[in-house]
């Protein structure tokens, strides 16, 4: 699934919801951005929520990744769902609620059997292979909370909505031949909620085997991939892209019909999609192209930025604002905003700011007042907030 995501909360913040934000005007044509680095300890921005808060993942000294979450300009660290130092964890993928809760993955104390690293060792580092659990994190509590797995070993989150709903994927056990190694065990989309130990499995495309959910809103929609077993991060995994509404599985058609890296990111309140594709002949996934999803347009592929040849939407806000990121045959990345019919480079967009150590390379999520989370490839995690029209 390719790289394929403000904190010490004031004592009044963590006892209470975080409020709703207050949206703003359309927004112009061109906007400059302001840049502040939250940190630039191995860190990386994945999502922004209207209530202002961001979350994602720094590094510690130890060379172990743990989740994080930025509000008012602090940062919180999440912890982990075991107890040893070297466990890592992260928020990975954008969470869209007003509620200020986090979902992401968590190393825990116990270790696999099968040894498989499973889809969190792409994203956290995982040398012993100990069991990765899905997690849930709310302001009340303050405290990860692990989400239960369909009998199998591994868990992954993605994201959570208002109505105490997260998806993801959790391992079942089941040892399918459709799997890769070192990946064993089969695994289903899964909806976690509302209730604390509540998960659901979602229904795969049919002769699908495998699959995971990214992403849901608060309408009963939700968006992710169906396919084989695979290494259980995209690739084959992710034949059909799948928009499930109230339950039943949609296929998102690929209109050029590559049976892998089908892979939605987003789904706005509207039921708006944004992701990547898959291309034929390119089975390692290097030329994704992005793609837009909507009910009346259908499958449309996103323009990337000149000399760039493969990308993802990584995020869609209620305006219609879509963010993410490109790179060029050198592997350099770009992170870029869609808005207005045109796809444009936010490092063009951005005013000049002597703390950051390189550009802005990924774009991960986009609110709803058009304020950006993101991330250099030197370890910075960013917040980019419009300040003005460009002239």
């Amino acid at each position: 699934m390719r790289h394929t995501t403000r904190i010490v909360l004031a004592a009044a913040c963590c006892t209470a919801v975080i409020p709703l934000a207050i949206a703003r005007s359309a927004p112009p044509q061109a906007t400059l951005y302001r840049v502040t680095v939250l940190s630039s300890s191995g860190a990386s921005a994945n999502t922004i929520q209207d209530s202002g808060v961001l979350g994602g993942s720094y590094t510690l000294a130890s060379g172990a990744k743990h989740a994080a979450l930025w509000w008012f300009g602090q940062q919180l660290d999440l912890g982990t769902l075991g107890t040893g130092a070297g466990l890592s964890s992260a928020v990975q993928w954008p969470v869209k609620n007003f509620q200020g809760i986090l979902a992401g993955i968590s190393l825990t104390d116990a270790l696999d059997p099968n040894q498989e690293g499973w889809s969190c060792s792409y994203f956290i580092p995982n040398p012993n292979f100990n069991v990765c659990l899905g997690f849930v994190w709310d302001p009340i509590s303050r405290k990860m909370r692990p989400l239960p797995t369909l009998g199998g070993t591994n868990g992954f989150a993605t994201g959570s909505n208002d109505l105490g709903q997260t998806v993801g994927w959790a391992e079942t056990r089941v040892h399918d031949p459709s799997c890769v190694k070192p990946q064993v065990l089969q695994f289903k989309p899964v909806v976690w909620g509302p209730a604390p130990q509540e998960i659901n499995a979602l229904p795969l495309i049919d002769g699908d085997s495998s699959g995971a959910a990214t992403a849901l809103n608060d309408g009963g929609q939700i968006v992710g991939i169906s396919g084989a077993c695979g290494i259980a991060v995209g690739g084959v995994s992710a034949k059909h892209a799948v928009l499930w509404d109230n339950g039943v599985a949609i296929e998102l058609v690929n209109p050029n019909k590559a049976p892998y890296w089908n892979t939605p990111m987003m789904i706005n309140q509207r039921g708006d999609v944004v992701g990547f594709a898959g291309v034929p002949g390119d089975a390692a996934g290097d030329y994704t192209p992005p793609f837009l999803w909507t009910r009346a347009g259908g499958w449309v592929f996103l323009p990337m930025l000149s000399g760039d040849i493969a990308g993802a939407a990584t995020s869609i806000n209620e305006r219609g604002q879509i963010v993410g990121y490109s790179n060029d045959a050198n592997g350099d990345e770009h992170a870029w905003i869609r808005q207005d019919g045109k796809t444009l480079n936010l490092n063009d967009l951005v005013e000049p700011n002597s703390a950051l150590t390189g550009p802005v390379a990924l774009a991960f999520d986009i609110d709803d007042e058009g304020d950006i989370a993101a991330a250099t490839l030197t370890g910075q995690a960013l917040l980019l907030v419009p300040v003005e029209e460009a002239r």
